[in-house]
């Protein structure tokens, strides 16, 4: 595309919307002073209860890493820059599921992935992660991301919706952020992509961006298959947050 003359630009986009931006901004701003550590948690009991057709996310190219990792690891590249080099652990519970709604229920088909992985994740400019994405959970936990620093943590909302508030947990107290900004959702990311492509400069959801974060994706694959830490071979400047006045209304 590159050479082309052409732009990327690919999803998720929801850590553009105004709850994850507010946080960010929050963060860069030295609230919890600087960021050191982060915990990402999804875990649920596996979407076959209710997808009528959910062999692919258990198959390959499918489990809780590639389904869910995309919307926190895109979230801390934002905060924290790329990532350097991931250790991971991974297993799957069963070896079957059973199909639990639609018309194909009760149709049972195999698991080929791991459906609980554990990672952590460093980074290039310091700093490191504890993430875990799991199908295995009979008590759900999502949209679980925290963020400590050397004065304080910050608990950011679900880095798969565009809303939601951000607490700072500070040692003189707490404080509750309510998003600022825009309230746009769903396009944000083309919208960007489009005022970037007249601007001159670059998007925000770059393909660059997408391409490192399933670089790290397939580092944590390599990292369970094999037993050892890997290195995450590409790179990506995280993109700039959105300014608080960014209005999607605003003619273009």
């Amino acid at each position: 595309a590159a050479a082309r003359g052409l732009r990327v630009a690919c999803a998720p986009d929801t850590v553009l919307g105004a709850g994850w931006q507010t946080a960010r901004r929050a963060i860069e701003d030295g609230r919890i002073g600087e960021p050191r550590t982060a915990l990402a948690l999804f875990q649920t009991p596996g979407p076959e209860s209710w997808h009528p057709a959910p062999e692919f996310l258990f198959q390959a190219g499918g489990g809780p890493l590639l389904d869910m990792g995309p919307y926190y690891l895109t979230g801390l590249v934002h905060l924290f820059g790329p990532i350097r080099r991931v250790t991971a652990t991974g297993h799957r519970a069963r070896d079957t599921r059973v199909i639990g709604s639609g018309p194909r229920a009760g149709v049972e088909f195999a698991v080929t992935v791991p459906t609980t992985v554990t990672a952590l994740v460093e980074f290039e400019r310091g700093g490191s992660a504890q993430a875990v994405f799991s199908f295995d959970s009979a008590l759900p936990r999502t949209g679980f991301v925290e963020v400590s620093g050397t004065l304080g943590t910050a608990v950011l909302p679900d880095p798969n919706g565009f809303d939601g508030a951000t607490s700072l947990h500070l040692f003189d107290g707490v404080e509750t952020l309510a998003p600022q900004g825009h309230t746009a959702s769903r396009g944000t990311g083309v919208l960007d992509l489009a005022r970037s492509i007249r601007a001159g400069e670059p998007e925000r959801a770059s393909g660059e961006l997408a391409y490192h974060v399933l670089d790290a994706m397939l580092a944590v694959e390599a990292s369970i298959a094999d037993g050892r830490s890997v290195d995450v071979v590409s790179t990506v400047a995280a993109p700039p947050a959105l300014p608080v006045e960014w209005d999607p209304h605003a003619a273009s």
